[in-house]
């Protein structure tokens, strides 16, 4: 019942108020950004699958510049974090827009994250399962481990996920994630300024 009828509305409900709350901080955020970021643009759109692998275009906070080398490549991501990039990634503020994307009906509030549609391919049938459900902004891959923990075991927990929702499993992954998100815990693997990317081994 939850999962059918009930997740849907919280996640709406839930959002619309965040949203209104929060816009002003929202504001404040879009204008350090704009600065910080050069003129490179403050949001950040990237298509992604969602449920049953339907293609929709995600919304983040933009932490990185667009600077080039001298061939016109873009230069390599730790050289373009900035400084401020690195904060609202760390403090998890680049997925609050996000918030957009749940309104729209495209994601939820909790679900597997919505990954590269080119991982597609590269799933083995068991982890095609985690489209089984609207994306989340966060999971509970993410609070067990999140980027510190290796691409097997992020897709284990969102397919475990996905076989078990539950309003207060849901619950206990909002409370984890606000844990997670104080600590600044599992923002990247060491030595690393972005994610690596999954090669159907790793």
């Amino acid at each position: 019942m939850y999962r059918l009828y009930f997740k849907g509305v919280i996640d709406f409900s839930v959002s619309l108020f965040i949203l209104i709350v929060i816009s002003p901080f929202l504001l404040i955020v879009s204008t350090w950004l704009y600065f910080a970021n050069k003129g490179s643009g403050v949001f950040f759109f990237q298509e992604r699958p969602g449920r049953n692998e339907k293609i929709f275009k995600v919304i983040k906070y933009k932490t990185m510049t667009d600077e080039r080398d001298e061939e016109g490549n873009l230069l390599p991501d730790s050289d373009r974090l900035t400084l401020v990039g690195k904060f609202i990634r760390s403090t998890s503020i680049d997925e609050l827009p996000q918030i957009i994307n749940v309104l729209k009906g495209d994601m939820s509030l909790i679900g597997p994250r919505p990954l590269l549609p080119q991982y597609i391919s590269l799933y083995s049938p068991q982890q095609r399962k985690r489209h089984n459900v609207r994306p989340g902004i966060t999971g509970w891959a993410q609070v067990n481990g999140r980027n510190a923990i290796s691409w097997r075991d992020k897709f284990e927990y969102d397919v475990w996920y996905t076989e078990n929702i539950s309003f207060l499993l849901d619950i206990k992954i909002i409370i984890l994630t606000i844990k997670k998100v104080l600590l600044r815990s599992d923002i990247n693997k060491e030595g690393e300024a972005t994610t690596e990317a999954f090669n159907g081994n790793n």
